[in-house]
């Protein structure tokens, strides 16, 4: 689906929301409140002043107190890859992006990531990863990052990276593994009403991350869980 059919989807009596530069800002009325829209679109790079921008909004957002929810659709490239975005600090606005998006959920504003294209790395990591629960459409295709990419960050063979990701989905880029390593928690489905369904999954909202469960659930990620739990455990003896 296109990010046009998106919003019509999600906003029959009209909407606000706006595309500049790749970056989609706005709302529109929502489950008898309102629904925001922040994210990016059209395969587009997530740079420092794109980051920026999206925080502004976000944190407008959580001034304003309406607690209306927060719905972050995402169809990019990873961060711009350019000297001149490192050198300003990329990854301090990517994790400031972030921070918004998990301030304002703790702030009463439900936060929904919503892929529907591709995503990569930092730009994936910081917008839809950010939220507290994240749907998919048929046809997007997440990955933190792709196995070329970790070949050449682990020096581990290409050939044996495509192995072991057919059996370990932390590996594999793609929606489907994603799902198993319970990342992408739903897959929508476009045959039906997208506001019904976006409607639901904030109704059937969770306090907290549950992305470590559905990941033992799914056998994606059958080890994190307990690991993480143990090292809490750890932390408060200390």
């Amino acid at each position: 689906m296109t990010l046009a059919e998106i919003l019509a989807g999600l906003f029959p009596q009209g909407h606000s929301v706006q595309v500049r530069d790749g970056l989609v800002t706005g709302g529109g009325p929502f489950a008898g409140s309102k629904l925001h829209v922040v994210g990016i679109d059209g395969d587009t790079p997530l740079g420092v002043e794109g980051a920026l921008i999206l925080s502004r909004v976000v944190l407008d957002v959580v001034r304003a107190g309406d607690r209306a929810p927060i719905l972050v659709a995402v169809d990019s490239d990873s961060q711009r890859m350019s000297r001149r975005d490192e050198l300003l600090g990329l990854n301090e606005c990517l994790a400031h992006l972030a921070k918004a998006l998990l301030l304002a959920d703790r702030s009463g504003h439900p936060t929904i990531g919503l892929i529907y294209g591709h995503s990569a790395a930092g730009a994936f990591i910081a917008t839809a990863l950010a939220t507290r629960v994240l749907a998919a459409l048929p046809g997007a295709n997440p990955s933190v990052m792709d196995l070329p990419s970790v070949a050449r960050v682990t020096k581990l063979p290409l050939d044996k990276l495509q192995e072991m990701a057919k059996s370990t989905p932390v590996f594999a880029p793609g929606i489907d593994n994603m799902v198993a390593t319970g990342a992408v928690h739903v897959v929508l489905d476009p045959g039906k009403a997208l506001d019904g369904q976006i409607r639901d999954l904030i109704t059937g909202l969770q306090a907290g991350d549950d992305r470590d469960r559905l990941g033992e659930t799914r056998g994606g990620r059958p080890v994190a869980r307990g690991i993480a739990g143990a090292v809490i455990d750890q932390a408060r003896l200390v």
